[in-house]
């Protein structure tokens, strides 16, 4: 993710209720913010690896992924400034919000001129923001493999290089991104294609299976990437992030 040359904040605003969303984009626009909007952590994630993001509004109540584990994510891999916005007014709640890594808690409803100056509060106190690194820096390390995503590269424990396909190389930069985590075929496509991308019957398991031929020892027992029946895949290996 590149970082922007504009003065003006890249606000992303992440809830799965469009009035809400919309209300806010136009009320921030209105301030002169430059406002990013995604209805799920999916869409987040695209935009956070393809756009600039001064600051995120996170909704905590999302459908699949929470927002207390995409901001746990943010506050891994980038210096990018948090506000959770949420329903969920009780004590523990703004303690695991604020153990996640947020930078502050607004409770709904909410005056969106207070939000606002929030807003200005945090990336007061931010002093700016580090992006997420971009694809040509990272690398992600699991098991005895490292994926370096500028040159689409996988790489074993001897150094050996294994070239992948882009629509491979994009469908593992989602596994690893996402560990642990159990995702739908339409999920996949949407992280690996962008969130307009249409699902096509088996397209997924084509690629998963290709994966599984270079990744895995022992192919038809798959141990990284095991098979959810009824659900979809999930990458069980720790994934450290450089």
């Amino acid at each position: 993710m590149t970082t922007s040359t504009s003065l003006r904040p890249h606000i992303l605003i992440v809830d799965d209720e469009p009035d809400i969303r919309d209300m806010l984009a136009a009320y921030l626009a209105r301030q002169g913010c430059h406002v990013l909007c995604a209805a799920d952590t999916v869409e987040a994630r695209h935009i956070l690896n393809t756009q600039p993001v001064s600051l995120v509004l996170l909704d905590v109540m999302l459908p699949g992924e929470s927002g207390l584990s995409l901001a746990r994510f943010i506050h891994a891999t980038s210096a990018i400034p948090v506000i959770l916005v949420t329903a969920k007014a009780e004590e523990a709640d703004r303690i695991n919000g604020l153990n996640a890594g947020s930078d502050d808690y607004v409770v709904k409803p909410f005056s969106p001129a207070e939000l606002y100056a929030r807003i200005g509060a945090v990336l007061r106190r931010s002093g700016g923001h580090r992006p997420l690194p971009s694809r040509e820096s990272q690398s992600y390390t699991f098991g005895s493999w490292t994926l370096r995503t500028g040159r689409r590269e996988l790489i074993d424990e001897q150094g050996i290089v294994t070239p992948l396909p882009k629509s491979e190389f994009n469908l593992l930069h989602a596994l690893v991104t996402h560990p642990h985590q159990m995702l739908s075929r339409e999920q996949l496509v949407k992280l690996s294609e962008g969130p307009n991308a249409v699902l096509f019957d088996r397209s997924i398991d084509n690629k998963i299976r290709r994966l599984r031929s270079k990744l895995e020892p022992v192919p038809a027992s798959p141990e990284l990437i095991k098979t959810v029946w009824g659900g979809g895949y999930i990458f069980t290996a720790d994934v450290c992030v450089r």
